[in-house]
């Protein structure tokens, strides 16, 4: 409805369409260990030289932090976990030490790490139990902020660290916010505290004088989050959507108190921060689940402009060296996973770092996706991301497949998306639906879910079945479920709930007993621990109705086949909530499958665990859905 290539999408839809008949797709399929041979990689900070940029990556089957050079050619490793995950930070500004960050397979309290010079491993954050992550360097590159939750496992406290000697000292002792930024001269920090999942102010913490101001006052629900300060450490820049449907920026002058409009969008700005020198600056906005992305001149606002970049690609990140002259970008596409790219800004000149898609698979054997909308029950319009396979057309009918995405408030996005392509690969059409309640759609359409679980949101699944099957080449008789975290949810609300709507459920780490995953929210999350309350409902004084919404205590009612995955490190959603729903589903005599990783937490981690789980996944799918009689 609001893109603008509608028409001449459709048009080229119906032309592919006509040519089906003519040549069939793909050529080939693809094994799961095929796909998986594809990198992931993440990450991008410039070495003081601009000679390398660190990033990470699971070339190996698990995270570890290398080295490029900004010219191309070979990575080289800098780290070389085999058990757990290690994400890279940042070189420093001066020498060849770099910041990481690791935790113990997939319990998710990461520590921050330093390897030296001479190649040793640091521990900045020692101690067992606890969470850590880097905030920013300062201003002068002498010191670096971090948060960490060692003193009360409820809160994270702000530290500035040494550059040279890794003393600390606290900037600000926590009670009961969530530290978003920090100023370049340290002495003013960002400060977040929720109400609900819809609703939170926004706080200055001045340093010098030990106190802290609400800078957010609002009538409407709204959301207020810092997003940087700037160089001169006199503005906070923030994003809010107070107003207004979609989240646009402002700045708030420290001196004064003044509030000033900065940038706004037809859709959610996500983010906008400075680059080193303060030169630049970039936003990123959230457009019908597809990253923009915007520098302009800090000075002029003047835009700057971008490179070129293949038909159907776009940028979803960039990062800037010490001297502004260089930009890291990773651009990705529906047909091509994320890859590192560095733009001379002087020059013009850009250069491909990585190459992420297997050889292995063709591209042209994958499929470009489709924004979709329809109408659901009560005449909501609900998008979602279309995945069609080469080889379902009228006279070939596939069967179909509606994906949720987690959270309560995630997003299904375009962009390469390997699980998705593989089913596809399979001859599975994929709806990655995004439900009432997720983000990028304005502040109605987000809160629309509260409160509701289990209910309207799940009905939406309903109709995008319905939907499917009204394309001519969609078998609407063999139509499952699958999600993960708040997705796996859906999947179990939808077969407990709806228990004649879909033919397979695919559950993946998915949450099943709002009871025992709202009383085991991982410590840290305390700041939020409310705003889950206000939208899903509180244990202490709503339990009838979090048992009511809760698959597990009406799985007696479960009779399409179900196949589960679990994580054993998982912190949010424990184990015995999946235990206890397989358990209760055999006992209905309904086929269960149930895939347990020792190493793996709230998500995947390892390659050998995709590999493993979407091959029971798509054996499970192929039996009880393709197979279906």
């Amino acid at each position: 409805m609001r893109h603008k290539t509608t028409r001449l999408f459709l048009l080229a839809l119906l032309i592919a369409t006509s040519t089906l008949s003519a040549k069939t797709r793909p050529s080939k399929q693809y094994t799961i260990e095929q796909f998986m041979n594809t990198v992931a990689v993440g990450g991008a900070s410039f070495s003081p030289d601009e000679k390398e940029i660190l990033f990470h990556s699971d070339e190996t089957g698990i995270r570890n932090v290398y080295a490029i050079p900004v010219t191309g050619g070979k990575a080289r490793a800098l780290t070389a976990s085999t058990t757990d995950t290690t994400t890279s930070v940042s070189f420093f500004p001066h020498d060849t030490r770099f910041l990481y960050t690791r935790d113990q397979g997939g319990n998710e309290l990461n520590h921050l790490y330093v390897r030296e010079k001479d190649g040793g491993e640091r521990d900045l954050t020692p101690g067992d139990k606890l969470k850590a992550s880097f905030g920013d360097w300062s201003g002068d590159r002498k010191s670096f902020f971090v948060t960490t939750n060692e003193r009360d496992p409820k809160y994270f406290d702000v530290y500035r660290y040494d550059t040279a000697t890794y003393e600390r000292k606290m900037l600000f002792k926590n009670d009961g916010y969530e530290p978003s930024r920090v100023s370049r001269d340290g002495r003013w920090i960002a400060l977040e505290k929720p109400i609900s999942t819809s609703d939170n102010d926004l706080f200055i913490h001045d340093v010098e004088k030990g106190t802290t101001k609400k800078i957010s006052e609002h009538k409407e629900m709204a959301e207020f989050y810092g997003v940087d300060f700037d160089p001169s450490s006199k503005w906070l820049y923030f994003r809010t959507n107070d107003g207004s449907e979609f989240f646009r920026i402002r700045r708030y002058e420290l001196a004064t108190g003044k509030v000033e409009d900065v940038e706004s969008a037809e859709w959610d700005i996500w983010a906008s921060w400075f680059s080193n020198t303060g030169k630049y600056r970039a936003t990123f906005i959230n457009e019908d689940a597809r990253t923009s992305v915007r520098v302009v001149d800090a000075k002029t606002g003047k835009a700057v402009a971008l490179p070129k970049l293949p038909a159907g690609s776009s940028i979803n990140a960039v990062r800037f060296s010490p001297s502004d002259k260089l930009m890291a970008m990773y651009v990705d596409a529906d047909r091509a996973p994320s890859n590192l790219y560095v733009h001379d800004l002087t020059t013009g000149k850009t250069t491909r770092l990585t190459d992420t898609l297997t050889k292995e698979v063709d591209p042209e054997d994958l499929v470009d996706t489709q924004v979709v909308r329809f109408k659901s029950f009560d005449g909501m319009v609900i998008p979602g991301i279309l995945y069609k396979p080469h080889q379902a057309t009228p006279d070939a009918k596939a069967p179909a497949i509606v994906m949720v995405h987690g959270g309560p408030g995630g997003q299904a996005r375009r962009g390469y998306k390997y699980s998705a392509q593989f089913l596809a690969n399979h001859g599975y059409v994929v709806l990655d639906i995004n439900n009432r309640g997720s983000s990028g759609y304005g502040k109605t359409f987000y809160t629309a879910d509260d409160r509701k679980h289990g209910r309207e949101p799940l009905w939406d699944c309903v109709e995008a079945k319905k939907y499917l099957g009204t394309l001519p080449y969609v078998d609407g008789n063999r139509v499952a479920i699958m999600g993960g975290s708040y997705g796996g949810y859906m999947v179990a609300a939808a077969l407990a709930f709806q228990p004649d709507v879909f033919d397979v459920g695919v559950d993946i780490f998915g949450v099943t007993n709002w009871v025992r995953t709202l009383q085991n929210i991982p410590p840290w999350w305390e700041a939020g621990r409310k705003s889950l309350y206000a939208e899903i409902g509180n244990p202490e004084t709503e339990l009838e109705m979090l048992k009511a919404t809760s698959p597990v205590f009406h799985a007696e009612k479960i009779r399409k086949p179900l196949i589960v995955i679990q994580g054993a490190n998982d912190p949010r959603v424990v184990k015995p909530e999946s235990d206890d729903l397989v358990a209760a589903v055999k006992k209905n005599g309904v086929p269960v499958e149930y895939v347990v990783f020792d190493d793996e937490g709230h998500g995947f981690t390892k390659k050998k665990n995709q590999i493993t789980a979407y091959g029971a996944i798509l054996g499970f799918l192929d039996t009880h859905l393709k197979g279906k009689k």
